[in-house]
């Protein structure tokens, strides 16, 4: 279905909010900047910025959707006859390898990473995303397996694949605000991943293998 005028204004609009507020804080740092201050750069009133984003945080970290349901997606995407540790490890390998800006492989990235650091709130915000990550992940290896709700395997599986996720996005993390280049750390995550999935048991390895038939 097209997108309509006023849905198009209103993704604009809401984007355009998001970037004014986003250079406000890469600048300033996140609690240095108030929601009126953004309001005013973006020329519109702090109900609209409201309207759009009910909490400071979500202006910062507005396109954690994508992240939110990343490994979900790669798993009831996984091609017949692979498992979901090996989608996510195969998606998580290709994005190293192109030096992807989906995973922080980008210059100006570790002044994303430093305002996160030095605010409490964008913390909390992660750490709460970094569990939407894992129960949506949960959620498809059951919904993908037909495991009953009392079946512990997609929880534990979940907690295995998330862990390869989260330990990959802390290593970029860490290196780019180290000062180091994307193509170094892309070549060093690509020997992290080889490492991490030699660590994993079969179980692992082989859980919800999509059926080649």
């Amino acid at each position: 279905m097209a997108e309509g005028l006023r849905e198009r204004k209103k993704r604009q609009t809401r984007q355009y909010i998001s970037d004014v507020a986003t250079g406000l804080f890469l600048e300033r740092g996140f609690d240095a900047v108030t929601i009126a201050e953004i309001a005013e750069a973006a020329d519109v009133s702090v109900n609209t910025v409201y309207n759009y984003f009910p909490a400071k945080e979500d202006l910062f970290l507005d396109r954690s959707r994508g992240v939110i349901d990343r490994l979900a997606r790669w798993v009831r995407g996984r091609a017949k006859g692979e498992s979901a540790a090996a989608a996510v490890l195969r998606e998580i390998r290709e994005e190293a390898e192109a030096v992807s800006p989906r995973i922080g492989l980008m210059e100006g990235y570790a002044r994303f990473m430093h305002v996160i650091h030095e605010a409490p709130a964008l913390r909390s915000r992660l750490w709460a995303i970094g569990q939407e990550v894992v129960d949506n992940l949960e959620e498809a290896l059951r919904e993908e397996t037909g495991a009953p709700a009392d079946d512990p395997m997609p929880t534990l599986i979940a907690g295995q694949i998330n862990w390869v996720h989260q330990t990959v996005m802390a290593t970029i993390g860490r290196e780019m605000m180290a000062g180091r280049e994307p193509g170094e750390v892309s070549r060093e995550v690509l020997v992290l991943l080889d490492d991490m999935e030699g660590l994993l048991s079969e179980k692992v390895l082989n859980y919800a293998v999509r059926d080649a038939g």
